[in-house]
């Protein structure tokens, strides 16, 4: 049975480019709940934390500087099969290959400054929403 919540981050671009309101409208829009959701800026620490599987990819530290240079907008967003209709609304890695209608089409600048980050999994959907909220802060 799929999970019900995936985790989304609206990432240093689009925060910056002023794209969030739309970006949450869309979620909203699409049928999603939001459990949680805050704005932070992620530490060199956090970031390596968060993003350790890809440690060993030529372009790590290229997404370490970039997740680290402004605020990010976590969410914890709730809907029957939450993590497949999310990947599917934000779009392909590559914005230009992205499907029009979807946020990476819409906002992304392009494959490394993608807007929105989005659970691949169940499994890692509930240890990225764990990263970011406590219990206490998800309703």
């Amino acid at each position: 049975m799929a999970s019900n919540i995936t985790l989304t981050m609206i990432k240093p671009d689009a925060v910056a480019a002023g794209h969030s309101g739309k970006i949450i409208d869309l979620i909203i829009q699409s049928g999603f709940k939001i459990q949680a959701m805050k704005l932070s800026r992620l530490s060199k620490e956090k970031a390596e934390e968060f993003y350790a599987i890809h440690k060993e990819r030529g372009f790590f530290g290229d997404l370490i500087k970039f997740m680290t240079e402004g605020p990010v907008i976590a969410a914890i967003l709730e809907k029957d099969n939450a993590v497949e209709d999310f990947r599917k609304l934000i779009g392909a890695t590559n914005p230009a290959n992205a499907a029009e209608g979807t946020i990476r089409k819409l906002y992304a600048v392009d494959i490394e400054r993608n807007a929105v980050h989005g659970s691949d999994s169940d499994e890692n959907a509930a240890i990225e929403a764990s990263f970011h909220f406590s219990g206490l802060e998800r309703y």
